[in-house]
């Protein structure tokens, strides 16, 4: 299936505007045009672009993205190379992950403690936060 810039940027919710940028960078590199000059985009320069804005949601740069693509279109030799780049985003991903699910837990503490300190805690105690603390970690197995 083939599309206008138009029907590929509401597929897509990206802008006309993204979608020239990424083709002028290099990123979207197959892109045909008709005999009038408008871009035709396919199902495989949108799956191209899902492996684009994966990478970039995930924190990689345009530029190491740019060189990404650019291994896609050496071919073959380069597989290795490109698994390596994803061995590489996933470590970087589940990094991420980590650093969220601290801050969740610090975040459902936080709620907790509001939650019940008009029951369990005392703020005039300066040993508070850490009782409050203790009663959390021991209700949730910590």
């Amino acid at each position: 299936m083939t599309y206008t810039i138009g029907e590929f940027a509401e597929k897509t919710g990206l802008s006309t505007h993204t979608l020239r940028y990424y083709e002028k960078e290099g990123l979207l590199y197959s892109i045909n045009r008709k005999s009038n000059g408008l871009r035709e985009f396919s199902d495989k320069d949108l799956s191209l672009l899902n492996i684009i804005l994966c990478l970039k949601a995930t924190g990689m740069s345009i530029g190491n993205i740019k060189q990404y693509v650019n291994m896609c279109k050496e071919g073959k030799e380069t597989e290795k190379a490109r698994k390596e780049i994803f061995v590489i985003q996933k470590q970087h991903i589940e990094e991420e992950i980590n650093k969220l699910n601290s801050y969740l837990e610090t975040v459902d503490y936080k709620i907790w403690y509001y939650e019940n300190l008009a029951k369990l805690g005392n703020e005039e105690d300066p040993q508070n936060c850490e009782k409050m603390r203790n009663i959390y970690d021991s209700q949730n197995n910590k």
